[in-house]
């Protein structure tokens, strides 16, 4: 066991021999923090936390009571393999959210970036790989081995299916649930989530361009909304708007392989 001498722990709580925990953390009353888990510099534990299993929580991150992190997946394939569970810097992770490692058959790594903001009741799912800037508001879920790109917003309730990828900067509407990949700057909602438009609000504040957005939203047009085929429409994008790097990374995000389709707008 490693514990810096800095940091400050609850007579009540529980750390395991092996644990590592860095300079300025705070482990406040009952939590329990397992033999291999790595505590970053001023993380937080404010009370009633379990990390448990192989995980790293990054540099001032913060978790509130209830929180079950680094806990075996939930995939009944699992057979106790030694997977990995890897948070960032700067994440604040409320009451009663779930995280959990990834498995073997996943690549063995769940990874979630740095200054996310996981509100109560969150779930991110085995094998997730989750960006920098998320958002999941209160009970959003991951199935196992999502993708989710920086600046995300996940409403309340929403449920992402396993293997789907979430593109940089799309929102995803409260209560959607999402069962095929969104494009980047996408924003869908739904019962079964449909596409609705592009994140313009998002642009917007992030400071882009206003000639990219403006490029973005003709080629979405095109792509989407268009009589031509989604080939025919492609090319024809690719061709009249070279050199806009926001149609740049749409296009590359539509012709991945991906195992899911594609999240289109409602035909109603």
């Amino acid at each position: 066991m490693t514990i810096d001498p800095s940091a400050k722990i609850h007579a009540s709580s529980v750390i395991e021999e092996g644990a590592t925990i860095g300079p300025n953390a705070e482990i406040g009353p009952f939590c329990h923090i397992g033999a291999e888990v790595t505590l970053g510099a001023s993380v937080v534990l404010k009370s009633h936390v379990v990390v448990a299993g192989w995980t790293d929580v990054g540099d001032e991150t913060t978790i509130f009571p209830f929180a079950s992190i680094g806990h075996i997946p939930q995939d009944l394939k699992f057979g106790g393999e030694r997977t990995k569970l890897e948070i960032g810097k700067r994440n604040r992770i409320r009451e009663h959210a779930t995280m959990n490692p990834g498995t073997v058959g996943g690549g063995g790594l769940t990874k979630v970036g740095d200054d996310g903001l996981y509100m109560m009741g969150v779930h991110v799912g085995h094998d997730c790989i989750v960006g920098n800037n998320v958002i999941l508001a209160n009970n959003a879920s991951l199935g196992g081995h999502c993708i989710i790109e920086d600046n995300v917003v996940i409403g309340a309730l929403a449920g992402v299916h396993q293997f789907c990828r979430v593109g940089r900067g799309a929102m995803i509407g409260g209560l959607a649930a999402v069962v095929a990949d969104v494009i980047p700057m996408g924003m869908v909602m739904g019962e079964r989530a449909s596409l609705d438009g592009l994140n313009l609000v998002g642009l917007k504040r992030a400071g882009v361009d206003k000639g990219q957005i403006n490029g973005l939203r003709a080629a979405f047009k095109a792509i989407f909304m268009g009589d031509a085929n989604v080939k025919d429409a492609l090319d024809g994008v690719r061709a009249e708007h070279t050199g806009n790097p926001l149609v740049d990374e749409l296009l590359a995000f539509i012709e991945a392989e991906s195992s899911r389709s594609l999240t289109i707008p409602s035909k109603d």
